[in-house]
């Protein structure tokens, strides 16, 4: 019940950003959710995308340097304290977030969140266990492109 995502490390200067979302798109493949962290010499621009695989051969192809990673998506309830409520069944469960990034798309009364743990896997199971609501790849990605 994992999502893999792509994690790309970029150059910090102008037009790096450009450079793996042309490839993408000249290849018909979509960025459903992204996520962009920067220090002052590199960037980790993180996707989502349906077609992982053949995306990650493309971006390869094109010269990109680029990771795989499992992530946890999750529902949460979009209102005040919705994320704090979740966040205290991760801590009851003793899962330690690596980081977390909010999709742009919003269902219903719920608010999706990828969250990376060290162990994927093992999360779920515990998320699920708390009460939390886990969504699958399909899922997802069908949320994901009805917006």
């Amino acid at each position: 019940m994992t999502v893999k995502q792509l994690s790309l490390f970029l150059e910090n200067r102008p037009g790096q950003l450009k450079v793996p979302c042309r490839l993408l798109g000249d290849a018909g493949i979509n960025i459903l959710a992204l996520s962009l962290a920067d220090t002052e010499q590199f960037g980790i621009l993180r996707l989502i995308v349906r077609e992982w695989e053949r995306a990650y051969e493309v971006l390869k192809a094109g010269g990109c340097v680029v990771n795989v990673a499992e992530v946890v998506a999750v529902d949460v309830p979009d209102r005040p304290g919705g994320l704090a409520d979740a966040l205290e069944v991760i801590e009851q469960a003793e899962l330690d977030v690596e980081y977390m990034y909010p999709f742009t798309n919003r269902a219903g009364d719920k608010a999706v969140l990828l969250f990376r743990f060290n162990d994927p896997q093992a999360a779920v199971a515990q998320l699920q266990a708390g009460g939390l609501k886990v969504l699958p790849s399909e899922e997802l990605f069908n949320l994901l492109e009805a917006r």
